[in-house]
Parts: C-alpha cells; structure tokens; sequence
C-alpha cells in the first residue's frame, strides 16, 4: 500500500485513486476565538509582540506541502493572524484544488507546485519556508528535498517513522544551512505555557505525578484515516498519532527526560482497524527526580485530552488540554477548585510566527529536529517495553 501511494503523487489526486482520502478538500471558514479575561495566569501566557506586523514584502513567504484537512482548515486561515510570515505557495498532486486555494488566498498560480517540480522551489526567492504537512512516511522525504531547494522547513509531527530517518532529516537541514523545525503547537499554546509555569516554579509544590491521556475514535470511513491504518504511512497506531501529545506533556510538564519506561498495548480482536496499528497504549515514564507519569492513547474512545499534574500542595488540570482553539485550566488547592483564565491565541500562527522569527534572528527554534527525533527514540522504547514485558532503561 505504500508504494501505491507514494506513486500515486505523480498523478492529479494525490489519493483518490488509492482510496485514500486524507488530501480531501476541507471547508475552510473563520477561525473562532473563545477571549476569557485574563485574571491569575495571566503573565504565564505569552505576551502578544509589542513589534508591529512586518509589512507583507517583509513578511517571510511559505509554501504548504499538502492540502488535506488539517492544512485547509487549520494552518492556511491562520496565516492571517501571522506578524512574520505569509503563505506563497501550494504543493499538491491536485492542481483543481491548488488552484481554488490559490484563488481564496490570493496566490499566484505560478506558485502552486505537484510532487514531481517540487525541487523547483529552489528556483523560487518568494519561498522561504516549506510546511510539510503529508502523512507520517512521508515527512523525512520531502522535509530532505526542502532542505536540498534551500528552503528552511516546518514538519508535522511525528517528525518521522524511524530514528534514522529523523537524523537524516537534521543532516539535510544542517548540510543546506537551514533551519528545522517540528511543529509542536501545544509548546506555543497560552495555556500549555501556563502549565508549564506553574508545575516548574513551585507553585503546585514538590512534583509528585503526571498523568495525561489522548483518545479519539479512528473511523475507517473517514477519508482522512484510511491512510493513519496503514503502518508503513503512519509509522504506528495511537501511539504515533496522538499519544505523542501525552509523551510530549510528560516531558515539558517536568523538564525532564524518562529514566525508565513500561508500557502495554492492546488492540480489540479482529477489529479490521487494528491490522497493521495498534489501539491502546498505557505507559509509564518514571523521571530522575521520582515524578511518575501516566500515560495513555486510544483509538477506541470518544476525543480525549487530558493533562493533570500532582504536586505536594495543589493538583493542575488542564482539560481541554490540546485542543485547536479552546482550552480550560483549573488549580485545585486546600478543597477549593479555581479555573485560571487565560486569552486564548491561535497557536498555528504563533508558532508559524516562531519559526520565521528564528530564521530572522538566524537562532535555533524551540522545537528544532532533535525535539522531535527525541520523541521517536522515546515511542521506539515504549513499543519495546509492550512488547517483552519488561522496564526499559532510556
């Protein structure tokens, strides 16, 4: 199945012909924001830059590599709340679809590429960055191939299915001279930030425990999921997917990196979903100062996100944790629970918005490649751990 998809980006629909889905045109439509007064936290969230918008000739340009879903719907809208970046430039195996995206956007139709003159980006100065937003196994690919036409890069995460792929990724990037980033929009969300602040300043007292759980249902008649059922594609099951938002939570929430890991997968039997991916993991990652965090993803269960974190004097719940545009933070501390408010911000441009600052500043981003390449190392180690039963050393 891989390699029907990998050629079938030679031909006009990037999917359709392989029954896959995940290209399919979204409704793109205003972005709304729930505003909450800003009241205790306040400071923990990122200050709104006191510069002013850069005029648009100043303004870095972007392609984005791939119009599924997610891109139409997320990251393209929030290119109008961006201060530092514009989009540019389309990439696509559908050139109908380019072309009508173009059109809303206001893109000249001499920058929409197809995955074959995807390296003619090179001979492009409106393009500074490229955004790689395709399936999994295909990231390490075309985020090389971006660095080779000298253009900085932005990647989904997972970064890449393998460990190796991952570094070969930072070689490109770092042979071309140019920057890499993973796109790990929780670690530029206000509210994110704020649980980071309060858990790593004493607030909450003495770290004692995290827990934080990822779930949604993977519904094979969805067209943007056919391909997430296809291991060589998506690199692995809920793990891969959303279990990376508790991994990652785990780490930022306690600055540290696990010691030991256990963990247990289960899929449902002769569930078709679960062929090649699996289900559910639960893992365990005990840090070097005794912080425990556990951890869980599921296939299986309505959409979960969930951050919680025990410390000696108060409990922090964050729960929606990473969603696109709404977020609820409580402290619950002596009996009392007390919902901190923050502003809500559209992530997607501030960290679209980071990316080109460091570019700008020529300083490296908060989430470069061994971010993410840490991750995949780290989910390599808990698929160990499930599958011989025994505690892993990192």
């Amino acid at each position: 199945m891989f390699d029907s998809f990998r050629k079938e980006l030679s031909r006009r629909h990037l999917l359709h012909k392989a029954g896959f889905g995940f290209m399919a045109v979204g409704v793109s439509g205003a972005i709304e924001y729930i505003i909450k007064p800003s009241r205790t936290l306040a400071q923990a969230a990122p200050a709104p830059s006191k510069e002013p918008s850069l005029p648009p000739e100043k303004k870095l340009g972007w392609a984005v590599v791939g119009l599924g879903k997610f891109a139409t719907e997320q990251i393209m809208p929030s290119f109008a709340e961006c201060k530092r970046s514009k989009l540019v430039a389309l990439v696509s195996g559908d050139r109908a679809k380019a072309e009508k995206y173009a059109r809303q956007y206001g893109i000249n139709s001499k920058n929409i590429y197809d995955y074959q003159n995807y390296d003619n980006l090179r001979n492009n100065p409106e393009v500074d960055v490229v955004y790689i937003i395709l399936p999994n196994g295909l990231h390490a690919e075309y985020s090389i191939r971006g660095a080779q036409a000298l253009k900085h890069v932005m990647c989904e995460k997972p970064m890449a299915n393998t460990v190796e792929e991952c570094q070969a990724m930072i070689d490109a990037a770092k042979k071309a001279n140019r920057k890499l980033m993973i796109a790990y929009r929780a670690q530029y969300e206000p509210y994110n930030l704020a649980a980071i602040q309060l858990a790593q300043s004493g607030k909450l007292g003495k770290l004692k425990a995290v827990t934080s759980d990822h779930g949604r249902i993977l519904d094979p008649k969805d067209p943007a999921d056919v391909w997430r059922m296809d291991k060589k594609l998506a690199g692995g099951g809920s793990l891969y997917d959303i279990g990376i938002y508790s991994l990652q939570a785990a780490r930022y929430i306690t600055g540290e990196e696990p010691a030991e890991i256990s963990a247990f997968t289960y899929s449902t039997p002769g569930d078709p979903r679960f062929r090649q991916v699996e289900e559910n993991v639960n893992f365990t990652l005990r840090f070097p100062s005794g912080v425990l965090a556990n951890c869980t993803s599921s296939y299986g269960y309505s959409s979960t996100k969930r951050i919680q974190v025990f410390g000696s004097d108060a409990v922090l719940e964050l729960d929606p944790a990473t969603d696109y545009y709404q977020h609820r933070l409580y402290i619950n501390r002596n009996n009392r629970r007390e919902e901190q408010n923050i502003e809500e911000k559209n992530q997607f441009a501030l960290e679209i918005d980071h990316l080109s600052e460091s570019i700008l500043a020529n300083k490296q981003p908060k989430t470069p490649g061994k971010e993410g390449l840490q991750d995949v190392k780290l989910m390599n180690l808990i698929y160990q751990a499930a599958r011989t039963g025994e505690k892993v050393k990192v």
